[in-house]
């Protein structure tokens, strides 16, 4: 088994980075946008140089391969049997998901969402005209939980058409049990309301949990719900916009598929094509020996925050490399905690209100990026 040495440090800035490149100040040390400072593994950059080299990058169709690539990771790590007819491409999950909801929509439907959840859900849902109903996940003893009851009476207005479902979960490091993704999906087939499922962030799942595709549980779910995936997360090549949609409905993956090709959202990339199938194909290894590092760095950070930080309380985390902090001690609002940060430790990070209002008093950490890093982000932190 060859090592990968996620402990390298590899400079960012001047490369166009949204997350390096952005601070005016080149001593800020950026924690906040959900991308790894990792190289990507080895059999995608060799795909991607092998390409860079044959020198013309026209129009691009999508090959057997590709999709070959897609099915067989979600055969091999969920027993997840996708089928070719259901994959649509897309150029990321964002864009997929704006078009979803113009496609299964009509302006003043509601969309529901489970808050504090990832803020891009909040703008594909306004930009298409609907409204958010918020379903607030129930935050208890450092957890969080679904409201069910929540759930039934949203679910049962008509007006009601979309779950937005985060799994796993974005900030909250949670994986959904299969009984939680039962429950939630049983309410939502009574009520006609089909479940968005985002799992972008499958991948990052940790030992003792378990990812389960909510399509994959049974049929009634798998044709009433959408499938979004990428390997954008997991392989650290979002610049490369390219995502999947799963629609096993053949009426409604018609209708995304003609509003993906209204959007523009569905033009392959040729790097992208060459990097998922070398990704999908070649990349299992150093995934696992990646995930095994994030972790380290996950306990890593608790410890910190033991010995140096108690006050403040870090979340159990299942899954993603997004770690979720409990700040309310401090008794101040999370722009103000980001902005002290920001102008007095030259740390970023993301504040919890951008995630919704009950995502107020709480800070996220993304903690992918080698330990030496991390221990320059939390020794800023404490010194603050």
């Amino acid at each position: 088994m060859k090592k990968y040495n996620f402990d390298q440090v590899i400079s960012r800035r001047y490369t166009h980075s949204s997350k390096w490149d952005s601070a005016e100040d080149d001593a800020v040390l950026p924690m906040w946008l959900a991308d790894m400072d990792f190289m990507t593994a080895p059999p995608v950059i060799e795909a991607l140089v092998k390409r860079a080299q044959h020198g013309i990058f026209g129009y691009t169709k999508i090959p057997d391969a590709y999709y070959e690539a897609v099915i067989g990771w979600f055969g091999r790590r969920y027993g997840f049997e996708v089928q070719k007819s259901w994959v649509l491409y897309a150029t990321g999950v964002v864009p997929a998901l704006s078009a979803i909801i113009k496609a299964l929509t009509v302006s003043g439907d509601k969309v529901i969402i489970q808050s504090p959840v990832y803020n891009c859900f909040y703008s594909c849902i306004h930009d298409n005209g609907c409204e958010v109903a918020s379903n607030n996940l129930i935050y208890e003893n450092e957890a969080y939980t679904v409201d069910f009851a929540g759930l039934e009476k949203i679910a049962a207005d008509p007006k009601a058409k979309l779950l937005l479902l985060c799994n796993p979960h974005n900030p909250a490091g949670r994986v959904w049990t299969k009984e939680e993704l039962e429950r939630m999906g049983d309410i939502c087939l009574r009520n006609e309301v089909i479940v968005i499922s985002d799992e972008i962030h499958c991948d990052f799942v940790y030992t003792g949990y378990q990812h389960i595709p909510f399509a994959s549980i049974n049929s009634d779910f798998l044709y009433h719900s959408v499938t979004c995936t990428a390997p954008s997360k997991t392989f650290n090549i979002a610049g490369l916009q390219v995502s999947n949609t799963f629609v096993a409905d053949s009426e409604m993956r018609a209708r995304i598929s003609k509003t993906f090709n209204t959007n523009k959202v569905c033009e392959a990339n040729s790097f992208a094509v060459d990097g998922l199938i070398a990704a999908y194909n070649e990349g299992e290894d150093w995934l696992e020996q990646l995930l095994t590092y994030l972790y380290e760095n996950y306990l890593f950070l608790k410890d910190f925050f033991d010995a140096n930080l108690p006050q403040l309380k870090v979340l159990l985390l299942q899954a993603t490399y997004l770690v979720w902090v409990d700040c309310s001690v401090l008794q101040q609002s999370s722009r103000t905690i980001a902005d002290t940060l920001l102008k007095e430790g030259k740390l970023w990070l993301n504040e919890g209100m951008m995630y919704g209002t009950n995502g107020d008093h709480f800070m996220r950490i993304n903690i992918a990026c080698p330990r030496a890093l991390l221990v320059e982000g939390l020794n800023r932190m404490k010194r603050v």
